[in-house]
């Protein structure tokens, strides 16, 4: 089995729903969540001139592969309405890995773990609310170190 951490974010429509829809779709094509962090509402980074997300890490195992992950979240998103625009357009729903394992994979299609990870609050605060001491393959950090170095001040709030 492996063991495998999302972060899924909403800021279009009723995005706590979503997130729980999301859960769902995910629980029933790969396996069961194992942890789920609180909601954090948090400001849009990158595009700022949006809506707030909403934001939660899940922890999961199954028996798919990365690349199985990958095609069941793309099309999650897709049935749940996702369209993509533009880099950092406000969605619907937003499904990404974060680690898969401790593996590290770069292709074409799926980079593992995801690489902007250390650089975001709004991914940094529930990841250490649920796994403070997961070591980051690549950056050998803890969540807990690599969220007290986050140059990152944008707002996230627990909800």
């Amino acid at each position: 089995m492996h063991t495998v951490y999302f972060l899924l974010g909403s800021n279009i429509g009723d995005s706590k729903t979503a997130l729980q829809l999301a859960e769902k779709h995910i629980e029933a094509a790969m396996g069961p969540i194992k942890k789920r962090s609180a909601f954090y509402r948090t400001a849009a980074w990158g595009n700022t001139d949006q809506p707030d997300f909403l934001n939660r890490v899940i922890i999961i195992e199954t028996a798919l592969t990365a690349g199985e992950t990958l095609k069941i979240i793309l099309k999650t998103e897709e049935q749940m309405g996702r369209t993509r625009s533009y880099k950092n357009a406000p969605r619907m729903i937003d499904i990404d890995i974060l680690f898969f394992d401790d593996e590290i994979i770069n292709t074409k299609d799926l980079a593992v773990p995801h690489p902007e990870i250390q650089n975001r609050r709004f991914v940094l605060e529930p990841l250490n609310e649920i796994s403070p001491s997961f070591l980051h393959p690549l950056l050998r950090k803890t969540s807990a170190e690599m969220l007290a170095a986050c140059g990152d001040r944008l707002n996230v709030q627990k909800i």
